[in-house]
């Protein structure tokens, strides 16, 4: 007797309520193959098939029990609501999430777009320096001039001295 009154005279500890666990990026990887599959012709065609045999089903059997949504088609307006109450949602969520790797392609893509503009501006600034030093640099045709140039310096020197290879005396 003494348990039951401890029972009854303590106070219970207040229940925690615990929200359920869901994994987002599982959810997130549903929902994207739900929104998959809605865009698809292959569902169009299904979801037309079941719309048309639904109305039929109920117009040829509306005087008998077989008939199970008579004409104004409570029940399939109420399916296809609740059809369009999740697919709106999950539709939404599968291209949030797109966006999102979307805009990190982007940003990878700005990223290695800079590199490469950095890259292209390095090399330029590179093979305008070669240019330069080039420029500078004597051509073999310039070589080709000065050397003739100088033979004919040495040969008009030549012709100016005496048979000994010295300078005429002036008299």
């Amino acid at each position: 007797m003494s348990r039951r009154r401890d029972l009854f005279s303590t106070p219970r500890r207040a229940a925690r309520l615990q929200a359920p666990h869901y994994d987002s990026e599982a959810f997130g990887n549903f929902s994207e193959t739900i929104a998959r599959y809605l865009g698809t012709a292959r569902y169009l065609v299904f979801q037309s098939v079941v719309v048309i045999g639904w109305i039929g089903w109920n117009v040829i059997f509306s005087n008998s029990e077989a008939g199970f949504d008579p004409y104004p088609f409570i029940l399939l307006t109420l399916a296809l609501s609740l059809q369009a109450s999740y697919a709106a949602p999950l539709i939404l969520l599968a291209q949030n999430r797109q966006e999102e790797r979307d805009r990190g392609t982007a940003e990878a893509d700005r990223r290695s777009n800079a590199r490469a503009q950095a890259s292209t501006e390095y090399l330029a600034r590179e093979l305008a320096a070669i240019r330069l030093s080039v420029g500078e640099m004597p051509t073999r045709d310039y070589l080709d001039d000065q050397l003739a140039r100088l033979q004919k310096e040495i040969e008009t020197l030549r012709a100016g001295l005496g048979p000994e290879g010295k300078l005429p005396k002036d008299s």
